[in-house]
């Protein structure tokens, strides 16, 4: 899955593929800009405080935000060259990183839209023998005996680990950062299968075409908040609301007529319980006592 999602990320057009909140409307990133500020006002408004986004995409997400705030420095966390390239045109002054690990001393404020889903599970399933993991061999699934302490289950169950995620919320707490990370799954750890693939907006073989699909799971928010403290999660139509997402999309269409049809498209799918609304979740990683975060009261 990391191999496969690194080369779809360098090489393919995913705007093909799905669409996601910043792309549907400026209001969305807008709003995690002025939510970023104020996290920053609530750290002591530090002069070397860095916006960063974690799998910025294109950049429009972080252009967007840049209007609510001129944050004192940007940087991503990319690894394809082709998107650091979109992303510089958009925000020409940031700084690129492969991972967290490069980012200068200093306080992080850090914003991950639909990053964790793309990172590698690992994939368990239940057999009469015990626990096996299921690997990918010559574009089909192997298994091999499971090294891993999972609850016993009945046969034919399946199991999914993110370990890189979990990492990923780890190394983001062990240096004081605020992060927010909005992504699907459920509130609560479960058995199942998530992992897919789309292609032009379609599913897919996971295991077909390694690179030219997007391949994806879902987000075990449960396990984020056990692993490090953190605010959430809560539903993305509630954290969207408070935030002040019709607000800011109704000026929005005041100002602009002509874009009020889509920008009303826009709220509905960002927040209807059927579309976006309920399956994405928002979590916000930060240090233990931290004051109550915008959109988490």
């Amino acid at each position: 899955m990391a191999r496969a999602n690194a080369a779809y990320y360098a090489t393919q057009n995913f705007s093909t593929d799905f669409v996601t909140a910043p792309e549907l409307t400026q209001v969305f990133g807008e709003l995690l800009g002025a939510w970023a500020k104020v996290v920053w006002q609530m750290l002591g408004t530090p002069s070397n405080a860095m916006l960063v986004e974690a799998g910025g995409g294109r950049g429009v997400m972080m252009a967007d935000a840049l209007r609510a705030w001129n944050a004192p420095a940007v940087h991503f966390i990319e690894t394809s060259p082709r998107l650091r390239a979109e992303q510089a045109r958009r925000v020409p002054n940031a700084h690129w990183h492969d991972s967290l690990a490069s980012l200068p001393d200093g306080p992080v404020i850090l914003l991950g839209n639909e990053f964790l889903d793309a990172l590698p599970v690992r994939q368990f399933i239940r057999r009469e023998m015990g626990w096996m993991e299921r690997y990918v061999q010559d574009g089909a699934y192997v298994e091999h005996p499971a090294d891993y302490d999972l609850p016993d289950s009945p046969a034919g169950e399946v199991r999914e680990v993110n370990e890189a995620a979990l990492e990923f919320v780890r190394a983001l707490a062990a240096r004081g950062g605020v992060g927010l990370l909005i992504d699907y799954g459920p509130m609560q750890s479960g058995a199942g299968e998530s992992v897919q693939a789309i292609h032009n907006g379609q599913y897919a073989n996971p295991l077909a075409n390694p690179g030219s699909a997007d391949i994806t799971a879902h987000v075990d928010f449960a396990a984020i908040a056990r692993t490090v403290h953190c605010q959430g999660p809560v539903k993305q139509n509630s954290f969207l609301t408070a935030l002040g997402l019709y607000q800011r999309s109704d000026a929005l269409a005041r100002k602009n007529p002509h874009k009020a049809d889509a920008l009303r498209l826009a709220v509905q799918r960002l927040t209807a319980p059927e579309a976006m609304g309920s399956l994405f979740k928002v979590v916000a990683v930060c240090p233990e006592h931290f004051p109550t975060l915008p959109g988490f009261a």
